[in-house]
């Protein structure tokens, strides 16, 4: 399935189940094609009675896109997203995913409620203003590996040495253009105090972390339950930055029904 966004935007979809609904927000890198576990989720829990929206993110998979796809467009996208769902929606954001899903929150975009798996929040110190910054002059110079190897280069080192290896490389550098509201998302919530970005977020909140994380999703998650009121961090099994599919499903419909009885 596909839509239009206010940005003029084709935006491609899938759309499953009935009954509250729920958009998972990827962070960078992932789509439809390549992304079975967040497919998986997505179909377990629509079995369960939720309306589910898997999306490929804008300059990405079949949502083909040009030119500077930055936080404004991707979050034109979710609105469109959300209307498709039926006005209103939990969003589901993973990595970076979660930062972009925040701002649509803040923004005032519909949203019922938000679950954050493993967001990359590091406070005010944590250096995502000057990394945006270069991250974004790469891409501009035309100096696309360079800007995808910066953009990794606070993550694990074997993941960029996995990624050099794979046979997927190339297009991973020509995709790292749609890494732009990414950049742009982290880059804003270490703007402000998080306290005061996102004092008027009034729907429920809750942090996820792997059973086997890193010490700064704990950290990010105590951050972020002592900025938003109500906000909580739960543990659901998953390692290496990824959730399995079946317990996720499992927690989201936990979630989105609780938040909608």
């Amino acid at each position: 399935m596909t839509l239009t966004s206010a940005a003029n935007d084709l935006v491609a979809f899938d759309k499953r189940g009935d009954g509250p609904a729920i958009v998972f927000v990827a962070g960078a890198g992932p789509f439809r094609a390549i992304d079975p576990w967040t497919t998986e989720t997505a179909e377990r829990a629509a079995a369960a009675g939720l309306i589910t929206i898997v999306y490929d993110r804008l300059g990405r998979g079949e949502s083909v896109a040009t030119g500077m796809l930055d936080l404004d467009r991707e979050l034109a996208a979710i609105a469109a997203l959300i209307d498709e769902a039926g006005g209103s929606a939990v969003l589901c954001g993973h990595s970076s995913g979660c930062t972009i899903a925040l701002a649509a929150a803040v923004q005032g975009l519909p949203v019922d409620g938000l679950m954050l798996w493993e967001a990359p929040i590091g406070g005010q110190t944590g250096g995502a203003v000057p990394w945006t910054e270069e991250v974004l002059r790469r891409i501009d110079s035309g100096d696309l590996e360079g800007a995808l190897t910066h953009y990794m280069k606070d993550m694990p080192p074997e993941w960029l040495a996995d990624a050099r290896r794979s046979p997927m490389w190339e297009a991973m550098v020509a995709g790292v253009v749609s890494y732009v509201a990414d950049a742009q998302s982290l880059a804003w919530i270490e703007s402000e105090p998080l306290r005061e970005l996102l004092d008027g977020i009034r729907v429920p909140v809750e942090y996820l972390t792997g059973t086997h994380t890193f010490p700064m999703m704990l950290d990010a998650a105590r951050a972020v339950v002592a900025a938003i009121p109500g906000a909580t961090h739960r543990s659901v099994p998953g390692k290496d930055h990824a959730w399995e599919p079946a317990a996720m499903a499992a927690e989201v419909v936990r979630f989105v029904t609780r938040r909608s009885s």
